[in-house]
C-alpha cells in the first residue's frame, strides 16, 4: 500500500512539474519582455501586442520566406523593425524572436522577424551570402505594400544579422531609415583572411554551427579533429562532413570575384541611413568595423555621416569577455538590445539627439568613455624598439645580433584566447606559450606609471626567412606583477619572400583600449603561428588549401640601426584619459 501511495505521489508530482513547466514556457515570451525592458531601462510600454504567425512572402523564384509579425494594438500605421534571422527554429530562437518582437511592438513599432532562406520557418536552401540581397530587396518591397507600413524601416542584428542589413544599406529602398549593425562589417574577406592568413577556427566554427537545416553544436571536441592534419580544405570533413561553403572560403585566399560578390565596401559611401555600429575589442570583425565607421564618416552623405555612431565594448563575438580577475562587465545580449528603442525612437520617430560619435570601454580601468572620433585625435603614437636581449623600450637599436627561431607547421604555436568566433575567444593566460622555443618575447621594465593604449597598433619588423612564403605573428600582452601574462591584441601577416633576404614588413594588430597599470609590464610576442586562430602556413609557396607536405622555415628578426624593428603604441596621456 505504501509503495502504491508513493507511486501516486510521484505521478502527481511529475504531472504538476510538467504543468508548471508548460505554464512557464508558455508565459515566458509574454512576461519576459516586461522584465527585460526594466533591465534595459526602456521607456514604458504603451500598447498591447497582437501577433501574426508564419506569414509567407513568396520570392520571385517561388521560395516562401516566412515571418512572424508583432503589431502594437490600436495603431494603424507604424514604423517597422525588420530582423532577418539566420538560425533554425528551436526553443531558444523562438523565445528570442517572441521576446524582442513583443518588446518593440509594445512601444509602437511593428516588428517583422523573418527567417532567411533555409532558416527558421523559411523554405529553400541555406547557403551563406548567396541570396540575401535579392531576398532582402523583395522583403522591403513587400513591406511597402502592407496596410500598417508608415514609410520608415529600421533593421537590427549582429554577425550574419548584420550582413543582411549591409546588403540593403545602399539606395535600394527610400524607407530604410536606421540600422543597428553589431559585430559585423562590409568586408568579409578581410575577416576571413586578416593579414592574408585564413581564420580557420572562426570559419570552421561557423560552418559546423550552420550547415544543414538545424543549428549544430560546435564544441571543442567536435572541432578538434578538423584542426589535425592536412590539407586545410578537408578540415570540415575531418570535423563533421563536407560543407560546400567552407570549401569556398578556404579556396579563395585572394580578394577575387568570389569575395567581391559578397563584400559591400562601396555601401559605406552610399549608405542611405544612419548606422549605429557596435564592435568588440575581442571580436574578429573589429578592424573592418572600424574601417566601415571611418569610411562612413568621410564619404557618406553629410546627414548620414553626422548621425552614425560607433560603440566598442569589452566583447568577443556575441559574448562578454571575462577579465583575468574574474570580472565580467555586464552581459553582451543585454548590451546588444539596450540601444534599440533609443536609436529607433531617434530615427524612426524623429526624436533626434545630440550625442558623442564614439563610446569606448577602457579595459583595465573598466569604464565607458565618450569620444568624438576614433582613433582619438590626442593620440601620441610612440615607438617601442625590439632588442635582441628580449627588451622592449624607447631606445633605438645600434647593431645587435638578430633573433632566430625555427617555425615547424607540424608543431604550431597553439592559440590561447584571441579574436575568433566561438567560445575560446577572449582573454587567456599566455605563459606556457611564451616558454616555447619558437616564440620571441620582448618586454618592458616594470611600468613606473599607468599607460593607456587606445587605438590601432602597428608592428614594423625587419625579417628574413628560408621559405618562399611564410607567416609572422604578433601579440600584445599585459604582464602582471606576479608574472602572469594575458593577451590584449594580436595580428598576422602572410606574404611571399625572397629567401634569406632582409625585408621590412608591417603587422596590423587589433585596435584596443587597455590601461597597463603601474608595476605591470608590456610584452610583445613574435612567432610564425597562432593555431587554429589562423591556419598554418606550410612554407612551400604552393596553394595552402590543398598542401599536404609542409616544411620547416628558419625565421630571423633583425634589430639594428638600418633595420629597426619597433612597435607603435597609441598612447593617451593620463591627464586627458578620463
Amino acid at each position: 500500500m505504501a509503495r502504491k501511495r508513493i507511486k501516486k505521489i510521484l505521478i502527481v508530482t511529475f504531472a504538476l512539474l510538467a504543468l508548471l513547466t508548460t505554464i512557464i514556457i508558455t508565459a515566458f515570451p509574454i512576461l519576459a519582455p516586461f522584465f527585460l525592458s526594466s533591465q534595459l531601462k526602456f521607456r514604458p510600454a504603451q500598447y498591447g501586442v497582437w501577433v501574426e504567425y508564419s506569414v509567407p512572402l513568396t520570392a520571385s523564384d517561388g521560395v516562401k520566406l516566412v515571418a512572424n509579425i508583432y503589431h502594437p494594438q490600436q495603431l494603424e500605421k507604424t514604423p517597422t523593425i525588420l530582423v532577418r534571422i539566420p538560425y533554425s527554429k528551436n526553443f531558444t530562437n523562438t523565445t528570442f524572436a517572441n521576446v524582442v518582437g513583443r518588446m518593440w511592438a509594445a512601444r509602437g513599432y511593428t516588428a517583422v522577424i523573418q527567417g532567411t532562406r533555409g532558416r527558421y520557418e523559411s523554405g529553400g536552401e541555406y547557403f551563406p551570402f548567396k541570396t540575401e540581397r535579392t531576398d532582402g530587396i523583395e522583403t522591403l518591397a513587400w513591406l511597402e505594400k502592407q496596410p500598417w507600413y508608415n514609410g520608415k524601416i529600421g533593421m537590427w542584428g549582429g554577425s550574419y544579422f548584420g550582413y543582411t542589413q549591409w546588403v540593403l544599406a545602399d539606395k535600394v529602398n527610400p524607407g530604410l531609415s536606421a540600422l543597428i549593425l553589431q559585430i559585423c562589417s562590409t568586408d568579409f574577406h578581410r575577416m576571413f583572411y586578416p593579414g592574408g592568413a585564413f581564420s580557420l577556427e572562426s570559419a570552421l566554427y561557423w560552418a559546423v554551427t550552420s550547415y544543414g537545416k538545424q543549428d549544430n553544436p560546435a564544441s571543442e571536441e567536435v572541432l578538434k579533429p578538423g584542426y589535425k592534419g592536412f590539407p586545410l580544405i578537408k578540415a570540415d570533413d575531418r570535423a563533421v562532413q563536407d560543407i560546400p561553403f567552407f570549401n569556398e572560403w578556404a579556396s579563395h585566399p585572394e580578394k577575387d570575384e568570389y569575395w567581391k560578390a559578397i563584400d559591400g565596401e562601396n555601401r559605406t559611401n552610399t549608405l542611405q541611413a544612419p548606422a549605429l555600429l557596435m564592435a568588440g575589442w575581442y571580436d574578429p570583425f573589429l578592424p573592418t568595423q572600424i574601417a566601415d565607421f571611418l569610411k562612413i564618416k568621410s564619404e557618406a552623405k553629410p546627414l548620414v555621416a553626422k548621425n552614425t555612431r560607433l560603440i566598442i565594448g569589452p566583447w568577443a563575438h556575441a559574448r562578454t569577455v571575462t577579465f583575468p580577475n574574474g570580472y565580467t562587465p555586464g552581459n553582451y545580449r543585454l548590451e546588444s538590445l539596450a540601444p534599440t528603442i533609443p536609436w529607433f525612437d531617434e530615427h524612426l520617430l524623429d526624436n533626434l539627439k545630440s550625442e558623442a560619435s564614439v563610446q569606448i570601454y577602457v579595459m583595465g580601468k573598466n569604464i565607458w568613455r565618450q569620444e568624438q572620433e576614433f582613433p582619438l585625435a590626442r593620440t601620441i603614437y610612440t615607438k617601442y624598439y625590439l632588442h635582441s636581449n628580449s627588451v622592449l623600450n624607447l631606445t633605438p637599436q645600434n647593431t645587435e645580433i638578430p633573433n632566430t627561431y625555427i617555425y615547424n607547421p607540424l608543431n604550431p604555436v597553439p592559440s590561447a584566447g584571441g579574436t575568433m568566433l566561438g567560445p575560446r575567444a577572449g582573454i587567456e593566460k599566455q605563459n606556457d606559450i611564451e616558454n616555447r622555443n619558437d616564440v620571441l618575447n620582448y618586454t618592458t621594465a616594470f611600468l613606473p606609471e599607468d599607460i593607456e593604449v587606445t587605438g590601432p597598433i602597428r608592428l614594423i619588423l625587419y625579417v628574413s626567412t628560408t621559405a618562399p612564403s611564410t607567416d609572422f605573428t604578433a601579440k600584445l600582452v599585459d604582464v602582471y606583477p606576479d608574472g602572469s601574462a594575458y593577451n590584449v591584441s594580436e595580428g598576422i601577416i602572410r606574404r611571399r619572400y625572397a629567401p634569406e633576404q632582409p625585408t621590412q614588413i608591417e603587422i596590423e594588430l587589433w585596435a584596443t583600449s587597455q590601461v597597463f597599470f603601474k608595476g605591470h609590464k608590456i610584452r610583445l610576442e613574435v612567432s610564425s603561428s597562432n593555431y587554429p586562430r589562423f591556419d598554418r602556413n606550410p612554407n612551400t609557396g604552393r596553394p595552402i588549401a590543398t598542401e599536404i607536405n609542409p616544411v620547416e622555415a628558419k625565421q630571423v628578426i633583425y634589430h639594428e640601426q638600418k633595420a629597426p624593428s619597433y612597435l607603435v603604441l597609441p598612447i593617451i596621456l593620463s591627464n586627458t584619459s578620463d
